[in-house]
Protein backbone atom coordinates (compact mmCIF):
# COMPACT_ATOMS: atom_id res chain seq x y z
CA UNK A 1 0.00 0.00 0.00
CA UNK A 2 2.89 2.13 0.91
CA UNK A 3 4.59 1.12 -2.70
CA UNK A 4 1.64 2.74 -4.42
CA UNK A 5 1.30 6.06 -2.52
CA UNK A 6 4.79 7.03 -2.81
CA UNK A 7 4.43 5.85 -6.70
CA UNK A 8 1.12 8.33 -6.80
CA UNK A 9 3.23 11.23 -5.12
CA UNK A 10 6.74 10.40 -7.43
CA UNK A 11 4.08 10.87 -10.73
CA UNK A 12 2.29 13.69 -9.46
CA UNK A 13 5.74 15.37 -8.84
CA UNK A 14 6.77 14.76 -12.19
CA UNK A 15 3.07 15.80 -13.71
CA UNK A 16 3.63 19.39 -11.94
CA UNK A 17 7.32 19.57 -13.19
CA UNK A 18 6.58 18.91 -16.51
CA UNK A 19 3.81 21.33 -16.51
CA UNK A 20 5.84 24.24 -15.14
CA UNK A 21 8.11 23.36 -17.78
CA UNK A 22 5.52 23.85 -20.64
CA UNK A 23 4.50 26.78 -19.42
CA UNK A 24 7.86 28.02 -19.09
CA UNK A 25 8.44 27.26 -22.84
CA UNK A 26 5.85 28.52 -24.20
CA UNK A 27 6.03 32.41 -22.23
CA UNK A 28 9.68 32.11 -23.72
CA UNK A 29 8.14 31.73 -27.18
CA UNK A 30 6.00 34.44 -26.71
CA UNK A 31 8.64 36.65 -25.32
CA UNK A 32 10.52 36.26 -28.46
CA UNK A 33 7.98 36.43 -30.87
CA UNK A 34 7.46 40.07 -29.29
CA UNK A 35 9.60 42.68 -30.47
CA UNK A 36 11.36 44.56 -28.50
CA UNK A 37 11.09 48.48 -28.11
CA UNK A 38 13.36 50.46 -30.38
CA UNK A 39 13.80 54.50 -29.30
CA UNK A 40 13.34 56.68 -31.86
CA UNK A 41 15.37 59.93 -32.67
CA UNK A 42 13.90 63.08 -31.36
CA UNK A 43 14.54 66.42 -33.87
CA UNK A 44 16.03 69.27 -31.61
CA UNK A 45 15.02 71.64 -34.01
CA UNK A 46 11.63 73.43 -33.38
CA UNK A 47 10.11 75.82 -35.16
CA UNK A 48 10.07 79.79 -34.16
CA UNK A 49 7.75 81.25 -31.64
CA UNK A 50 4.46 82.95 -33.31
CA UNK A 51 3.25 85.64 -32.12
CA UNK A 52 1.85 85.36 -28.83
CA UNK A 53 -1.87 86.13 -29.05
CA UNK A 54 -2.54 84.81 -26.12
CA UNK A 55 -3.43 85.86 -22.45
CA UNK A 56 0.07 83.90 -20.96
CA UNK A 57 3.61 84.56 -21.50
CA UNK A 58 5.47 82.21 -23.29
CA UNK A 59 8.03 80.20 -20.97
CA UNK A 60 10.91 77.38 -20.61
CA UNK A 61 10.49 74.27 -18.47
CA UNK A 62 12.50 74.91 -15.30
CA UNK A 63 15.66 72.84 -15.45
CA UNK A 64 15.49 71.39 -12.10
CA UNK A 65 12.24 70.18 -12.35
CA UNK A 66 12.92 68.27 -15.54
CA UNK A 67 13.08 64.43 -14.44
CA UNK A 68 16.08 63.47 -16.35
CA UNK A 69 18.07 66.27 -15.18
CA UNK A 70 17.47 64.86 -10.96
CA UNK A 71 17.15 60.90 -11.39
CA UNK A 72 19.97 59.10 -10.36
CA UNK A 73 22.02 57.59 -13.16
CA UNK A 74 24.87 54.74 -13.38
CA UNK A 75 27.12 56.90 -15.83
CA UNK A 76 27.04 59.62 -13.06
CA UNK A 77 29.80 60.26 -10.65
CA UNK A 78 29.28 59.78 -7.21
CA UNK A 79 29.52 63.82 -6.82
CA UNK A 80 26.88 64.21 -9.91
CA UNK A 81 24.50 61.77 -8.48
CA UNK A 82 24.69 63.76 -5.08
CA UNK A 83 24.08 66.99 -6.87
CA UNK A 84 20.60 65.11 -9.00
CA UNK A 85 19.68 64.17 -5.54
CA UNK A 86 19.82 67.56 -3.57
CA UNK A 87 17.92 68.85 -7.41
CA UNK A 88 14.87 66.56 -7.00
CA UNK A 89 14.38 67.29 -2.92
CA UNK A 90 14.34 70.90 -4.43
CA UNK A 91 11.67 69.99 -6.82
CA UNK A 92 9.30 67.74 -4.71
CA UNK A 93 9.61 70.51 -2.11
CA UNK A 94 9.04 72.97 -4.97
CA UNK A 95 5.86 71.19 -6.18
CA UNK A 96 4.42 70.79 -2.58
CA UNK A 97 4.42 74.48 -1.80
CA UNK A 98 3.30 75.21 -5.34
CA UNK A 99 0.30 72.14 -6.26
CA UNK A 100 0.05 70.56 -2.49
CA UNK A 101 1.44 68.08 -0.21
CA UNK A 102 1.11 64.73 -1.35
CA UNK A 103 1.56 61.68 1.43
CA UNK A 104 4.95 60.46 1.41
CA UNK A 105 6.77 62.66 -0.18
CA UNK A 106 8.09 66.31 0.90
CA UNK A 107 6.64 67.66 4.52
CA UNK A 108 2.79 68.63 4.84
CA UNK A 109 4.31 71.57 6.95
CA UNK A 110 4.74 73.32 3.38
CA UNK A 111 1.67 73.23 2.20
CA UNK A 112 -1.64 72.28 4.84
CA UNK A 113 -3.76 71.23 1.23
CA UNK A 114 -2.90 68.32 -0.54
CA UNK A 115 -3.50 68.42 -4.51
CA UNK A 116 -7.35 66.88 -4.68
CA UNK A 117 -7.90 70.04 -2.68
CA UNK A 118 -6.12 72.10 -5.40
CA UNK A 119 -7.64 70.67 -8.09
CA UNK A 120 -10.50 72.11 -10.28
CA UNK A 121 -12.36 70.42 -13.45
CA UNK A 122 -12.09 72.38 -16.69
CA UNK A 123 -12.89 71.72 -20.03
CA UNK A 124 -9.79 70.60 -22.43
CA UNK A 125 -9.88 69.97 -26.41
CA UNK A 126 -13.67 69.04 -25.59
CA UNK A 127 -12.65 66.72 -22.77
CA UNK A 128 -13.66 67.18 -18.98
CA UNK A 129 -10.25 66.92 -17.47
CA UNK A 130 -9.51 67.97 -13.46
CA UNK A 131 -6.08 69.29 -13.31
CA UNK A 132 -4.77 72.10 -10.26
CA UNK A 133 -6.25 75.30 -10.57
CA UNK A 134 -3.16 76.97 -10.74
CA UNK A 135 -2.49 75.58 -14.73
CA UNK A 136 -6.28 76.21 -16.20
CA UNK A 137 -5.04 79.47 -17.56
CA UNK A 138 -1.89 78.21 -19.04
CA UNK A 139 -4.14 75.39 -20.57
CA UNK A 140 -6.47 77.78 -21.74
CA UNK A 141 -3.66 79.72 -23.69
CA UNK A 142 -2.05 76.82 -24.88
CA UNK A 143 -5.43 75.30 -26.80
CA UNK A 144 -5.77 79.02 -28.15
CA UNK A 145 -2.60 78.80 -29.81
CA UNK A 146 -3.21 74.98 -31.09
CA UNK A 147 -6.42 75.89 -32.44
CA UNK A 148 -4.69 79.41 -34.22
CA UNK A 149 -1.15 77.86 -35.12
CA UNK A 150 -1.93 74.13 -36.08
CA UNK A 151 -4.83 74.42 -38.24
CA UNK A 152 -2.84 72.33 -41.31
CA UNK A 153 -2.89 69.10 -39.07
CA UNK A 154 -6.37 69.10 -37.60
CA UNK A 155 -6.16 66.89 -34.39
CA UNK A 156 -8.95 65.80 -31.15
CA UNK A 157 -8.41 63.87 -28.50
CA UNK A 158 -10.68 61.28 -27.41
CA UNK A 159 -9.28 60.66 -24.09
CA UNK A 160 -7.40 63.03 -21.48
CA UNK A 161 -6.44 61.78 -18.21
CA UNK A 162 -4.44 64.29 -15.50
CA UNK A 163 -4.74 64.50 -11.80
CA UNK A 164 -4.29 60.96 -10.21
CA UNK A 165 -4.36 59.45 -5.97
CA UNK A 166 -1.32 57.45 -6.31
CA UNK A 167 1.87 57.39 -7.78
CA UNK A 168 2.96 55.49 -10.44
CA UNK A 169 6.76 55.31 -10.22
CA UNK A 170 8.18 52.96 -8.10
CA UNK A 171 11.19 54.76 -7.23
CA UNK A 172 11.95 57.65 -4.69
CA UNK A 173 10.23 59.88 -7.32
CA UNK A 174 7.20 61.06 -7.76
CA UNK A 175 4.63 61.60 -11.06
CA UNK A 176 3.44 64.96 -11.86
CA UNK A 177 0.57 63.42 -12.09
CA UNK A 178 -0.38 63.80 -9.04
CA UNK A 179 0.31 67.23 -8.47
CA UNK A 180 -2.87 67.25 -11.07
CA UNK A 181 0.32 69.15 -14.14
CA UNK A 182 0.51 66.23 -16.30
CA UNK A 183 -1.30 65.45 -18.39
CA UNK A 184 -1.93 62.21 -20.84
CA UNK A 185 -3.69 62.81 -24.61
CA UNK A 186 -5.13 59.83 -26.24
CA UNK A 187 -2.43 57.13 -24.13
CA UNK A 188 -3.51 54.34 -26.28
CA UNK A 189 -2.40 55.81 -29.46
CA UNK A 190 0.75 58.09 -28.73
CA UNK A 191 3.13 55.54 -27.89
CA UNK A 192 5.16 54.86 -24.66
CA UNK A 193 8.10 53.00 -26.09
CA UNK A 194 10.33 53.19 -23.02
CA UNK A 195 7.79 52.12 -19.87
CA UNK A 196 6.85 48.73 -18.67
CA UNK A 197 3.90 46.60 -19.48
CA UNK A 198 1.55 46.80 -22.15
CA UNK A 199 2.90 50.19 -23.59
CA UNK A 200 6.13 48.71 -25.01
CA UNK A 201 4.19 46.70 -26.60
CA UNK A 202 2.60 48.80 -28.95
CA UNK A 203 3.11 47.85 -32.34
CA UNK A 204 4.46 51.16 -33.37
CA UNK A 205 7.40 50.42 -30.65
CA UNK A 206 8.62 47.46 -32.07
CA UNK A 207 9.42 48.97 -35.54
CA UNK A 208 12.01 51.63 -36.29
CA UNK A 209 10.56 55.54 -37.23
CA UNK A 210 12.52 57.81 -38.70
CA UNK A 211 11.29 60.15 -35.59
CA UNK A 212 9.61 59.64 -33.00
CA UNK A 213 6.54 61.81 -33.99
CA UNK A 214 5.64 59.05 -36.15
CA UNK A 215 5.12 56.92 -33.06
CA UNK A 216 1.97 59.23 -32.40
CA UNK A 217 -1.28 60.52 -34.11
CA UNK A 218 -1.09 63.68 -32.24
CA UNK A 219 0.43 66.33 -34.92
CA UNK A 220 3.89 67.77 -33.92
CA UNK A 221 2.80 71.53 -34.42
CA UNK A 222 0.73 70.47 -30.77
CA UNK A 223 4.27 69.13 -28.92
CA UNK A 224 5.71 72.87 -29.56
CA UNK A 225 2.80 74.67 -29.17
CA UNK A 226 2.63 72.93 -25.08
CA UNK A 227 6.71 73.51 -24.76
CA UNK A 228 6.23 77.39 -25.43
CA UNK A 229 3.79 77.38 -22.51
CA UNK A 230 6.35 75.97 -19.90
CA UNK A 231 5.36 72.44 -21.02
CA UNK A 232 8.07 69.82 -20.25
CA UNK A 233 6.82 66.73 -23.03
CA UNK A 234 8.32 63.25 -21.81
CA UNK A 235 8.67 62.10 -26.19
CA UNK A 236 11.90 63.51 -25.04
CA UNK A 237 12.83 61.77 -22.29
CA UNK A 238 14.35 57.92 -22.40
CA UNK A 239 10.62 56.92 -21.39
CA UNK A 240 9.66 58.36 -24.75
CA UNK A 241 5.83 59.11 -23.46
CA UNK A 242 4.54 60.94 -26.41
CA UNK A 243 1.10 61.22 -24.65
CA UNK A 244 2.47 63.37 -21.21
CA UNK A 245 3.09 66.45 -21.24
CA UNK A 246 3.77 68.59 -17.26
CA UNK A 247 3.97 71.84 -16.90
CA UNK A 248 6.99 72.91 -15.34
CA UNK A 249 7.12 76.68 -15.51
CA UNK A 250 6.54 79.04 -12.92
CA UNK A 251 2.50 79.26 -12.03
CA UNK A 252 3.57 82.74 -11.09
CA UNK A 253 4.23 83.95 -14.37
CA UNK A 254 1.66 82.30 -16.12
CA UNK A 255 -0.32 85.82 -16.37
CA UNK A 256 0.84 88.57 -18.85
CA UNK A 257 0.61 92.63 -18.82
CA UNK A 258 -0.85 91.93 -22.38
CA UNK A 259 -0.81 90.28 -25.67
CA UNK A 260 2.11 91.07 -27.57
CA UNK A 261 4.76 90.82 -24.17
Amino acid sequence: MMRHVTRRIWLGAVAIVLTLALFVVANSAVSEERPRPQLAPVPDAVPPRPENTTACTYQDAQPFLIRANHLASARASREENLERQAMLKKAIEYRTKMYGYFKGFGRPEWNARTPAQNAETTTLFGQKVRVNKRIIPVLACVEQQVRDVCKATPYQPRRISSLRDKNTYHTNEVSNHVYGIAIDLDPNDNTCCGCVGHWAEHPKCGRPAKTIYDRMIMPECWVHAFERFGFHWLGRDKLQDSMHFEFLGDPDKIARAAPGL
